[in-house]
């Protein structure tokens, strides 16, 4: 029976430290166990605190530490998991007994040097498990600034783009707004570097946020913003002007964004375990009822945009892009629960659809109108 116990011991330890490597040392997706039980696990307690909560704003406020709380609980699962292995592997070894011998699991494991080993057995496996206490949360505080970093490069583009598309971002506000400020025709080159700047953005994002699953849960610094909801906005922005205005869209930028958007975004909800359908059905119907798609057309012609095509003429391109990306992107952004802006889907409590907010003493001048 105790070497029966040793050997799971062993196993247990060996296990554990496949976690520890495929979630913080080895650059891919990984389909741990461990890890994902942890993050799935939080992530439900979470939903459950905040099952009650109307008002998004507070439940915002709620949410924004359920990242930091499941890489707490992850680290901890993994020192429980090193310490009952070690403590079953020493069990056998150990001749005052099983008591002993988690004491002495637990001295080595958190280096705390209150059970000194007794024979040479003993130290060689108090010593494997004191380097694995030491080396597992070195690895993770290590594993933090890959983290933040990731999460900044992300938070930058989406604070960008608060500008430009509104708090919080929509799509058709994005276009009316390239008409503010630009002589005519100019607003051509800013966005082609924007969209290849969120080509680029959207490929980053993919890469962090399918390697280090936790990211997805990390919530933007002001409670109005989402990069789940940025990306909705741009990949709006781009599939509109396609349709509306195909002469003179930056079409192979905007393309370019709307493809790899789409891509990050069929990534991501693989990660987790979200359905995805990598080949619809262009003529399939979308969500987005046609009222919603011409209020925004409305808000766009508010503006001096130009539009070759009418709204009628447009809807079908338009919804041959958008069913590329709108299931996947609302099934995330009801995971996440990002902020509920236009066009980006129900939410499990029920939040009305908040409209960019417009200042009313800060409209654009009308010579500033193109």
């Amino acid at each position: 029976m105790l070497v029966l116990l040793a050997v799971v011991g062993a196993a247990l330890v060996v296990r554990t430290w496949m976690s520890v490597l495929a979630a913080l040392v080895v650059p891919r997706r990984t389909r741990d166990r461990i890890s994902r039980a942890v993050l799935g696990g939080t992530d439900a307690v979470y939903r459950r605190a905040t099952a009650r909560i109307r008002d998004y704003r507070r439940r915002d406020l709620v949410l924004a530490s359920e990242a930091a709380t499941a890489l707490l609980l992850q680290l901890l699962t993994w020192l429980a998991l090193f310490y009952v292995g070690f403590a079953l592997m020493l069990s056998v070894i150990d001749r005052q007994g099983v008591g002993s011998a988690f004491a002495q699991a637990g001295s080595s494991l958190f280096t705390l040097g209150y059970a000194g080993p007794s024979d040479a057995p003993l130290t060689a496996v108090d010593y494997l498990a004191a380097a694995t206490g030491l080396v597992v949360v070195a690895l993770q505080i290590g594993y933090l600034p890959t983290l933040y970093s990731a999460f900044n490069r992300r938070e930058t583009e989406v604070s960008l783009l608060a500008a430009r598309a509104g708090t919080p971002p929509w799509g058709p506000e994005l276009l009316a707004r390239t008409r503010y400020g630009f002589e005519s025709g100019d607003e051509g080159a800013v966005m082609d570097d924007f969209y290849l700047n969120w080509e680029r953005w959207a490929a980053d994002v993919a890469e962090s946020h399918t390697n280090y699953p936790v990211l997805v849960r990390f919530r933007s610094p002001r409670p109005l913003a989402s990069w789940v909801v940025a990306m909705i906005a741009v990949l709006d922005s781009a599939a509109l002007w396609l349709a509306l205005s195909p002469t003179r869209a930056p079409r192979r930028e905007a393309r370019l964004a709307l493809r790899t958007g789409f891509v990050a975004l069929r990534w991501i909800a693989e990660s987790l375990d979200i359905p995805v359908d990598h080949d619809p059905d262009p003529d399939s119907p979308l969500q987005l009822t046609y009222d919603e798609y011409l209020q925004g057309i409305e808000r766009i012609a508010s503006t001096s945009f130009p539009m070759d095509r009418t709204p009628e003429q447009a809807w079908p391109d338009f919804r041959g892009w958008r069913v590329n990306y709108e299931a996947v992107a609302y099934a995330l952004a009801a995971r996440v629960d990002a902020v509920p802006a236009q066009w980006t889907g129900p939410r499990r409590t029920g939040d009305a659809p908040m409209t960019p907010i417009r200042p009313a003493n800060r409209r654009p001048s009308p010579f500033q109108e193109r």
